[in-house]
């Protein structure tokens, strides 16, 4: 069934024909892009979802469209998250484990990318704390409302080959921040953790996959300068001309979307438990020289024995143990 799909597929291609009636799904950042759209298709098959979003208003407004084109039961409940505040984490999850109803299916979609040198309510680097270790917490939380046969769905990047992983001064301390670099130690981290992740839910009959969406222009851009893209995109295409290939497409939302469906519904569990994908089919291995639009993820960041000391470390930093 993998094979079916690829780089241009949409997400109302890939869960053609798929009946989502009865499935409960989460899914994190809802207010724009990625998460919009994400939630869009699965209330469209039938699914319940709840989202979550830092900004409900803006939220309620951007996800009109989910309310508009569910069908066959689907529905939207959105809930207040902010992932860059352990205690808005660990409130949300709190109301989830109360409220008790179980989750098929969690996506974790939000995030931020390349932003300035910041950091969380909690004193974390800004985008390891945000995309890493809230989610962390989150899912963590809510795991025993996961239901077995489900899947959790971590959001990555093709952007963890920007740089290599380190555990060391993970808060840039005493390191010079590079946004990049910040953002690629974050992405790397998201794989990790679907790899410890997926290793010890997968006797409940849960597996966790990392993926990478593609490039697609979405509010995730907001900290780029627009020069600077255009910039990135210009010597790609030339390198392209130089090989005769054509140039470079950015991905649709909807194609954007498709591999987090793909990978929550439509692959097989067992193939990509534990895996990064990317274009609806799992992902190969490389640590050769790579274009920033080719596809391949690095050795690092599946690498088990790092992914339990990530998950150690990352316990450490925010209290809990899991």
């Amino acid at each position: 069934m993998s094979g079916l799909f690829g780089a241009t597929s949409t997400t109302d291609e890939v869960l053609a024909g798929v009946d989502l009636n009865g499935k409960r799904v989460l899914v994190t950042g809802v207010s724009a892009g990625l998460g919009v759209e994400t939630a869009r298709v699965l209330a469209a098959h039938g699914a319940q979802v709840v989202g979550t979003a830092r900004d409900l208003a803006k939220a309620r407004e951007a996800t009109e469209v989910v309310r508009t084109d569910a069908t066959n039961g689907g529905s939207l409940d959105i809930v207040e998250l902010d992932l860059a505040s352990l205690a808005s984490v660990r409130a949300c999850a709190d109301a989830l484990i109360k409220d008790g109803r179980p989750f098929d299916v969690v996506i974790a979609n939000a995030g931020v990318m390349a932003a300035p040198f910041g950091r969380t309510a909690d004193g974390f680097e800004t985008q390891f704390g945000t995309n890493h270790l809230g989610h962390f917490v989150l899912v963590n939380r809510i795991a025993p409302l996961v239901t077995s046969g489900g899947r959790v769905v971590i959001v990555a990047s093709s952007g963890h080959r920007m740089a290599p992983f380190s555990l060391d001064d993970l808060n840039f301390e005493s390191k010079t921040y590079e946004p990049w670099a910040a953002y690629a130690q974050s992405k790397t981290a998201n794989i990790l953790f679907a790899v410890e992740l997926d290793r010890r839910l997968r006797e409940r009959g849960i597996r966790a996959t990392a993926l990478h969406p593609g490039g697609i222009q979405t509010e995730l851009d907001r900290h780029l300068d627009p020069g600077m893209i255009e910039g990135i995109l210009a010597q790609i295409n030339a390198a392209l001309a130089v090989e005769g290939k054509p140039p470079f497409q950015r991905k649709t939302i909807p194609q954007g979307a498709a591999t987090s469906v793909w990978a929550g519904f439509v692959a097989p569990a067992d193939a990509v438990g534990g895996r990064y994908c990317e274009n609806c089919h799992i992902s190969e291995v490389t640590d050769a020289e790579v274009s920033p639009i080719s596809e391949g993820v690095r050795s690092y960041a599946l690498d088990p024995e790092t992914a339990k000391v990530l998950w150690a470390k990352s316990e450490d930093m925010v209290g809990e143990r899991f």
